[in-house]
């Protein structure tokens, strides 16, 4: 019986877990290592542009995540006293996408995910640290990762710690375990860890580390309080921004930014923070902060590429996500380009594939496209951090005035990237014959 090639992720959230699932469709054995004692990813919510649900149509995934997600209808631009600048809707998107967007919980994504692996497949409250990249060349050495676990973790792994698996390269996927620690080596390592990713300071050691972007972000979920209709806003005040999305199940995910210092904390809690700073903004923003418990707030601060890296891939390791190329929020599309990211190596890295070629395929078609999206995202996000009355003013006034003259303008900042199809596989029906994808069929 012919053995599969080996993959090892390193990294549960929803890049990874997409990476998994892909790889296994294609054909690898694949392993994912989670630090976190559980797949709970945080309470947030995440937009999910025409971009990513035909990434996750080529797993089969896509139905069922509209299918548990909220279509989004209405959206408003407002400022802080509630003054409405712009309304949007998905028929917009239809329009210039060729599909809408839905918003989902984090949490049930993951889940969706994770139930598509084998029996086995996740193994979490474990660190892995990459001990050897690996050489993809033929006949080249496997890369190698140490995961370090709880005393009754390795206690509890059993003979699957010590099993082998052997690579249609030849190469053996083996677990050596001691008290605490298990050596695995693999075919391939997807780094899907995170903005601060020891992987890629790993494997480019010289590379710049993601910079602050001059504003922290708060996010939670809440039931709807009564009074709260289900029409999504942003809120844009001086040096912050409120945000409002419905969410299916008649829950709301509410997120907020404002340009602070980095690493600062509220001095009582976040929520009592949030009230300091959005308190007597318009309504809904009042009644969801009543409805919201000082543990459920998180706060995170946010972080952008600094530079583009000398390459997505290093050896026999892979980088996708925020592990490679961190961005700001505000084009709503970090977990898209990572979920693009999962699908375009799974495609580049058939069973019989040279691993070397095509992790440099991978490279070739992610680089650029994800280094645009962190620069226009931080364009935006620059925008956001205005403070002054002159500029803030001058802000709302370009913003209402394009809104009357082009309601679809918008929508520009995401052409070439809502609209663009993964390289094989079914996707979102309407894929074909938006604006951007008629050019790119000229083209062809």
């Amino acid at each position: 019986m012919e053995q599969r090639r080996t993959a090892l992720v390193i990294g549960g959230g929803i890049g990874g877990l997409t990476a998994a699932v892909a790889l296994d469709r294609r054909g690898w054995s694949v392993t994912v290592v989670e630090r976190a004692a559980a797949l709970a990813p945080v309470g947030a919510g995440i937009a999910l542009a025409p971009n990513a649900q035909r990434a996750l149509d080529t797993i089969e995934v896509g139905d069922a995540v509209r299918a548990t997600a909220d279509w989004q209808g209405a959206g408003e631009l407002r400022l802080p006293g509630g003054r409405r600048l712009a309304r949007t809707d998905n028929a917009a998107a239809v329009r210039r996408f060729g599909g809408p967007v839905v918003v989902a919980h984090r949490a049930e994504l993951v889940a969706l995910l994770a139930a598509r692996l084998p029996e086995g497949a996740v193994r979490t409250h474990a660190t892995a640290t990459l001990v050897d990249p690996g050489d993809p060349g033929p006949g080249g050495r496997p890369a190698r990762v140490r995961i370090a676990v709880p005393d009754a973790a390795a206690a509890d792994d059993g003979d699957n710690a010590r099993a082998d698996r052997t690579s249609n390269d030849g190469d053996t996927a083996t677990h050596t375990r001691t008290a605490t620690d298990l050596e695995l080596s693999a075919d391939l390592v997807v780094a899907a860890d995170g903005i601060h990713s020891a992987v890629r300071r790993a494997v480019f050691p010289g590379h710049p580390a993601p910079r602050y972007a001059g504003f922290t972000a708060w996010r939670f979920v809440v039931p709807a309080p009564d009074g709260v209709r289900g029409v999504a806003h942003e809120t844009w005040g001086p040096g912050g921004v409120w945000g409002t999305v419905p969410l299916a199940g008649g829950r709301i995910y509410a997120y907020a930014t404002a340009a602070v210092p980095a690493g600062g904390r509220a001095v009582d809690d976040e929520r009592a923070e949030l009230l300091r700073r959005f308190g007597a903004w318009h309504h809904p923003v009042p009644a969801l902060l009543d409805a919201v418990g000082p543990a459920e707030v998180l706060r995170n601060d946010v972080y952008t590429a600094a530079a583009p890296p000398p390459a997505f891939h290093h050896g026999r390791v892979a980088l996708l996500g925020d592990a490679v190329h961190p961005m700001t929020p505000n084009l709503g599309q970090g977990g898209c380009q990572a979920v693009e990211d999962a699908v375009v190596l799974a495609h580049e890295a058939a069973p019989d594939a040279d691993l070397g070629a095509a992790l440099a395929g991978y490279t070739r078609q992610r680089l650029p496209r994800t280094m645009e999206v962190v620069r226009r995202a931080e364009r935006i996000g620059r925008l956001t951090t205005w403070r002054s009355r002159p500029a803030c003013a001058l802000r709302a006034g370009l913003m209402a005035a394009t809104a009357r003259l082009a309601p679809d303008l918008a929508l520009r900042a995401l052409d070439e990237i809502a609209d663009w199809r993964p390289p094989a596989g079914t996707y979102a029906a309407g894929a074909r014959g938006t604006r951007t994808a008629a050019r790119r069929e000229e083209q062809e």
